[in-house]
């Protein structure tokens, strides 16, 4: 009977990781759609905001605790920075970008956790790791590289940009996770994106908004479905499933980001892009699942 209900536990935590994966990828058509009507760091503060305002609330009988352990507020304010860097650059390149490569090459951040763990812990990478990443710059130089001048866009490099924030995200949390409960990572470091955002967006750019049925929708969505509440699924979710299995659903992210843009906008990769697209995936994977090492990367 136990074994039963682990199994069902297990089919539920992943069919939560598909269903948050789909979210995450939706929002990038969505989000450059919002952006029309909205100034990029007013946008994040109302992103966060709504989704910290969310998070205070469903956790509010623990509201003391959370804040009660230093290394914890320290470690959740360090991944709200972090958190907070990878998504301006993100928010800022997908203006200049589209929704399916912005989300390809975020995705990139999976692939580069290891390599920058292997400079900070002075380890040499291991070889499916190395393959990963030789396999995702062939990917990211086929699908960003202009053939004539041999550049790539603006928005196309703060998407890089934003992948190092996302990755160096990855390992604060890893870090940090040891110190006490998830929980309060979670919701110091939206708190921090939050406050980071509300504190910059009125001196650092020219904000402006134009209220609008879209912008309304995608705060909503990006805010208390995609922030909020994903983070506090993807919680529960790690906790009955596999880190191999977690990431291997994360996979799915930028693909779920060209199947909406394909059909909201209409968009399609070029067939250089598209090998390039796969190339990334079959680095990300490679990453994951190692299927050449035995010993897990620290």
């Amino acid at each position: 009977m136990t074994e039963r209900r682990s199994k069902a536990r297990r089919w539920q935590a992943e069919l939560a990781l598909v269903l948050i994966t789909l979210i995450w990828g939706s929002t990038f058509v969505m989000v450059k759609q919002a952006l029309e009507s909205v100034s990029t760091l007013l946008f994040l503060a109302l992103r966060f905001g709504l989704a910290a305002l969310a998070l205070l609330v469903v956790f509010r009988r623990m509201r003391a605790a959370l804040f009660a352990q230093k290394r914890l507020l320290a470690g959740g304010v360090l991944a709200g920075v972090c958190l907070f860097g990878g998504y301006v650059f993100q928010t800022v390149g997908l203006r200049s970008t589209t929704p399916s490569k912005s989300a390809f090459i975020t995705g990139l951040s999976v692939v580069l956790v290891p390599l920058l763990s292997s400079l900070v812990y002075k380890k040499a990478p291991q070889v499916d790791e190395v393959a990963g990443v030789l396999l995702a710059t062939l990917g990211l130089t086929l699908m960003t590289l202009n053939e004539e001048s041999l550049t790539i866009s603006s928005g196309d490099a703060l998407t890089v940009i934003s992948a190092f924030g996302f990755a160096i995200h990855i390992m604060v949390l890893g870090h940090y996770t040891r110190a006490g409960a998830f929980e309060a990572l979670s919701v110091i470091q939206i708190v921090t994106c939050a406050l980071i955002a509300l504190g910059t967006f009125w001196w650092v750019e020219t904000p402006y908004v134009v209220w609008r049925p879209g912008l309304l929708a995608a705060l909503v969505i990006t805010g208390l479905l995609a922030t909020a509440l994903a983070f506090t699924v993807m919680t529960w979710a790690q906790q009955h499933t596999t880190a191999t299995r977690t990431a291997l659903f994360l996979v799915l992210e930028p693909v779920f980001a060209a199947l909406t843009s394909f059909v909201v906008e209409g968009e399609m990769f070029t067939p250089r892009g598209g090998v390039g697209a796969a190339l990334i995936l079959a680095g990300i994977v490679m990453v994951d699942l190692k299927p050449f090492s035995r010993r897990s990367h620290p």
